[in-house]
């Protein structure tokens, strides 16, 4: 389904050499070629639809592998189901732990600090302590957000919330749930979810559409806050002037729906826009760049089809009125945490989208052209580890948390 053509693939190999070799105008194409290093597509694996991708380079783009030596390390191997990684003003990091608990790591690995005074978590299914981050003007005013799966009775949901960390850095003081994705649901899986700080302060949270067929529907409904983009103020009002603000019996606070679950949401540092990973079924992991007010499809429009085999509605990958994903991977690797590096130290990867895999048990590297994806790499397949989260460190190395209770560090060696 996703083959490349022969025109695009030397298209591809042409434009990436060009980037490699520091192409200056005077170097004929044959020789461009010679110096290139690309390969094929990094997927293998046949995948699991025989559907089409709706532009040339939307899956499978072609292989390309870092040229600079690295050093990978594991700083860390003590942690407990690790789901969140943030970085501190002072180069420490701050980790959330699915079973509800926060630490304090030093830039080296070892554990500084365990904060407690957190709100209780269903740490039940995909549920537990989710995303961290911190404050824009965190060095004056400690304040940390987080969201986390809450019991309720009715069911339970993605819970957003807010509290200053104290002086010792032993617990977080004034806790307050400044937000629910409502409705509630029986049920354990899918909550998302990412949090990021737009530039005037206010807060993107991305929710999971709960995953069954009976709730999923809702990603669709605009009075449910499942399935979103959702952008709220820090008190968890919605941001004014959404797109739906003036929508009948739509939440104001929806920036973006028709999501399957989110798992991964960054900023692109080269252009502003809001870049978001989510789950597929089987196949259909998306990466899309969030805009106010668009419909991503989920579960009308997909690449993914049902984990019994079927079809997803009507089998649907391109519809009016749907924006398309950027990229989509079939089979399935499981993205969830993302992050652009931003960073000189590793000159090459400047610009590049890293995902971290859990599924695919890898990191993929996405070179990024005109947002488009032109190469793909698979980083630290040989660990066999599920990676869920990404950050860039105030040193320029790429860190990973695992499921497994892993902190890396991959850098320049």
């Amino acid at each position: 389904m996703s083959s490349i053509n022969n025109k695009t693939l030397l298209t591809g190999l042409i434009f990436l050499a060009t980037i490699n070799a520091g192409y200056n105008g005077n170097c004929s194409a044959a020789t461009i070629m010679q110096k290139d290093t690309t390969t094929a597509p990094v997927e293998t694996k046949n995948p699991n639809s025989n559907y089409k991708p709706a532009y040339a380079g939307q899956t499978r783009a072609p292989g390309v592998k870092t040229k600079t030596p690295l050093s990978v390390t594991v700083i860390n191997s003590t942690l407990k189901q690790p789901w969140a990684i943030c970085n501190l003003p002072d180069g420490r990091f701050l980790i959330t732990e699915k079973a509800g608990t926060m630490k304090i790591l030093k830039a080296d690995g070892r554990t500084d600090k365990q904060i407690t005074g957190l709100p209780a978590v269903l740490a039940q299914g995909q549920g537990g302590l989710l995303d961290v981050n911190i404050d824009p003007a965190f060095a004056s005013n400690r304040m940390i957000y987080w969201d986390y799966a809450e019991q309720t009775s009715t069911g339970s949901l993605l819970a957003v919330a807010k509290g200053k960390l104290a002086a010792d850095e032993s617990k977080i003081e004034n806790v307050t749930v400044i937000y629910r994705a409502e409705p509630a649901y029986k049920g354990s899986l899918q909550y998302g979810s990412r949090i990021l700080f737009d530039k005037q302060g206010n807060l993107f949270v991305s929710t999971g559409e709960r995953g069954a067929d009976d709730i999923r529907v809702k990603a669709q409904d605009l009075s449910a806050a499942i399935g979103k983009i959702i952008h709220i103020t820090k008190t968890g009002k919605a941001v004014p002037g959404g797109p739906f603000a003036r929508t009948d019996n739509a939440k104001p606070e929806i920036y973006a729906y028709g999501l399957r679950n989110p798992e991964g949401m960054t900023w692109n540092p080269q252009t502003g826009e809001l870049w978001e990973a989510e789950f597929g079924p089987r196949g259909g992991d998306e990466i899309n760049i969030i805009r106010p007010g668009k419909n991503y499809g989920w579960p009308l429009v997909t690449y993914g089809i049902e984990y019994s085999g079927g079809k997803v509605g009507e089998g649907i990958q391109q519809q009016s009125g749907i924006t398309q994903p950027v990229y989509y991977w079939d089979p399935s690797i499981s993205p969830s945490g993302i992050t652009f590096y931003n960073s000189h130290v590793i000159a090459e990867w400047k610009g590049n989208l890293f995902v971290g895999g859990l599924g695919g048990s890898h990191i993929a590297r996405l070179v990024i052209s005109a947002n488009k994806v032109i190469g793909e790499e698979r980083l630290l397949k040989d660990k066999g580890e599920r990676f869920r989260a990404l950050t860039t460190g105030k040193d320029g190395a790429l860190y990973a948390v695992t499921d497994g209770g892993k902190l890396y560090r991959i850098a320049k060696k």
